[in-house]
């Protein structure tokens, strides 16, 4: 499943479904989908989807091992990575006081 983020301030995202019910559940929503935040929502939504990365980024990293060829010299993406766009979005839509929806 993708979840697409919208807002009439910024671009669309599209997310994987596990990643953005995550960050839904981080911004203190249900992780219904479709949703929407009100505009007068957002800032405070923001400010929980922020604490939430800042407390993971803060946590020791986990070491990875095992399952991965050898040749790969991939790194996943970190959550604090996934959720930049989303944050973005949020700010622009604070700031021109615009609802967010997903789908």
């Amino acid at each position: 499943m993708l979840v697409t983020f919208t807002c009439k301030a910024y671009a669309d995202i599209t997310m994987f479904g596990d990643v953005a019910l995550g960050m839904l559940k981080m911004m203190g929503h249900s992780e219904t989908v479709p949703g929407a935040i009100l505009a007068e929502d957002v800032p405070a939504a923001r400010d929980r989807l922020m604490r939430a990365v800042e407390t993971i980024k803060a946590e020791p990293a986990q070491n990875e091992s095992g399952n991965r060829d050898d040749d790969s010299n991939e790194r996943p993406v970190s959550l604090a990575h996934r959720a930049l766009p989303l944050i973005e979005l949020l700010a622009a839509a604070a700031k021109e006081k615009c609802d967010v929806m997903w789908r």
